[in-house]
């Protein structure tokens, strides 16, 4: 019946020039997402223009540092361009935007490295381990460490050193992730944060230092609730204010049972919230936290031993580095 209907090279036709299957489709999808609008710009490299631009010539001397070398050199200008600065034709905007990929990227790929190295833990633990990871605080450390300050692109025309904030600071290290992800792979992020991030996986653990001050100090005040009663916590109050609306500087304390516990100072509540905190936690007595550290201290004394021992060689360093300076 077949044959009635088609002759021989209707059939070769047919057979031959068959859509693709859908999957194919959704390969193509996945493997070939368009490039960055920098990237569209200069297809091959965009490094060419590093000499006529200063702001391209400073960013190489971070290159050099950290001894990564961009294809497309823009996007890490974009990486280090702060909200505050308007739209310029160098990198087509600033870094709000990367720092949001930065951070899924951040997130998975420490949690891949957590689900891979701790296959006894608990997820809860997997999560505290994660967030100790990656937060502001720690990435704005890492930033610090790596001088990125240095290179953060701002509209003040002064070209004076800036202090940035711990956000802002996390956000250029996330913003930087991206960048990295973008103009090289997934593979380099893994080696970036093999180096920068996972080592430091020790020392929260030998310190208790998964989590933020304010939920140790919430978790070492729920500790100590009565049998029946609602549980206490710790309650922040802000005292103070001082300072223009662009430099205001935040007094907050904290209470617990009635008590002030502990008092804190920042440029942001929150920040004041985490010292006060912070002072909390090194005042009060929570027979928890003293019981923590007796454990830590007879499990891992020579490994605490070696750890201070290396803050206080690199505190050491950092001395000497700014006193040849001066």
């Amino acid at each position: 019946m077949l044959m009635l209907l088609f002759n021989s090279e209707d059939m070769r036709e047919v057979w031959l020039n068959y859509p693709p299957h859908p999957l194919q489709d959704m390969r193509e999808v996945w493997l070939n997402y368009p490039p960055h609008p920098l990237q569209v710009q200069e297809p091959v490299t965009d490094r060419q223009l590093i000499e006529s631009s200063p702001v391209l010539q400073k960013l190489t001397d971070f290159e050099s540092a950290i001894g990564v070398f961009f294809t497309h050199v823009r996007l890490l200008a974009r990486a280090f361009t702060l909200r505050t600065v308007g739209f310029n034709h160098l990198t087509l905007g600033h870094n709000q935007r990367m720092e949001f990929l930065g951070d899924s990227i951040m997130q998975l790929v420490a949690t891949e490295y957590l689900f891979i190295h701790f296959p006894d833990h608990h997820e809860g633990h997997l999560t505290l381990l994660r967030s100790s990871l990656v937060n502001n605080r720690t990435q704005a450390k890492v930033a610090e460490e790596l001088g990125m300050q240095e290179y953060a692109i701002t509209n003040d025309k002064t070209k004076r050193p800036v202090a940035l904030r711990t956000k802002t600071l996390a956000d250029l290290l996330e913003s930087f992730i991206a960048a990295l992800y973008i103009d090289k792979d997934l593979e380099y992020v893994h080696t970036f944060m093999n180096v920068c991030f996972f080592p430091r996986l020790k020392e929260f653990i030998l310190n208790q230092d998964w989590n933020d001050p304010k939920s140790q100090l919430q978790q070492c005040c729920l500790t100590l609730r009565t049998e029946g009663k609602e549980p206490d916590i710790p309650l922040y109050k802000t005292l103070q204010t001082v300072g223009p609306s662009h430099a205001r500087t935040y007094t907050v304390a904290v209470y617990f049972k009635g008590e002030r516990i502990g008092c804190g100072k920042g440029p942001s509540i929150q920040q004041a919230e985490m010292g006060a905190a912070m002072d909390a936690l090194e005042k009060y007595n929570f027979p928890q936290m003293a019981h923590q550290k007796r454990f830590i201290e007879r499990k891992y004394r020579q490994e605490l031993k070696e750890m201070r021992r290396e803050r206080e060689r690199q505190e050491r360093e950092s001395d000497d580095a700014e006193d040849a300076r001066k």
